[in-house]
């Protein structure tokens, strides 16, 4: 774990920028396409702490981004180049543009002034999307990643970070994939090696206005 002064320049709120990636009602919600994934989130508490980071985030005046993944009814534009995509087609629950699929998941709150970023292809939050030219006209040079899944999304979003030359910070307690071991392995054997590892409670501390969101697990 890097230290607190060193944690703190890099979440510099002036700088910094905050992410939760596919924190939807489609994939994370009481009607999940993807109940496990979903079961995991909730039940290990890891959506209650990324509801108290953006809380947080939102008293420091830390830039919010929702990172949203969703497709057209008629599939245009939509990959269907890897097993994952396909079988995604085929889920009983579809995040169509437009549905309830597609909304930010309580307990999140967006706030008027954040950024939701929609795609429609491809398996990252960055690549192919708005969100580096936002970030840039931002003046942000950190990106806090938070989210679902640790099996893809999350590290695509991590290393395209990197890639594009920010500094990638993860709380390892605000992300959740599936089985629930994959999710330790993913960040010791791999997260670690290119991005920030941390804690919410750590990132927490490092940003003002933040004693109301300091309850709950």
């Amino acid at each position: 774990m890097p230290s607190t002064e060193h944690l703190a320049a890099q979440l510099d709120p002036a700088t910094t920028a905050f992410m939760t990636v596919e924190c939807q009602e489609g994939v994370v919600g009481p009607r999940s396409a993807l109940p496990e994934l979903a079961g995991q989130a909730r039940s290990s508490g890891v959506l209650h702490r990324i509801a108290r980071l953006v809380g947080a985030a939102h008293g420091a005046g830390v830039q919010v981004l929702h990172a949203v993944a969703e497709r057209r009814p008629d599939g245009r534009g939509s990959n269907g180049n890897a097993r994952l995509f396909r079988a995604a087609g085929r889920l009983p629950v579809q995040q169509h543009s437009g549905s309830a699929a597609v909304r930010v998941a309580a307990p999140i709150e967006v706030a008027p002034e954040d950024l939701i970023v929609r795609r429609l292809h491809g398996l990252s939050p960055i690549a192919g999307t708005e969100v580096d030219a936002l970030l840039r006209n931002l003046g942000c040079r950190t990106l806090v990643v938070t989210g679902v899944s640790a099996n893809v999304a999350v590290p695509n979003a991590v290393f395209d970070a990197v890639n594009l030359g920010y500094t990638a910070v993860v709380p390892a307690d605000a992300i959740a994939g599936v089985p629930a071991e994959y999710t330790t392995a993913m960040v010791r054997n791999t997260l670690a090696l290119v991005a920030t590892v941390t804690t919410t409670d750590d990132v927490l501390g490092c940003w003002p206005d933040r004693t109301r969101f300091r309850t709950g697990a």
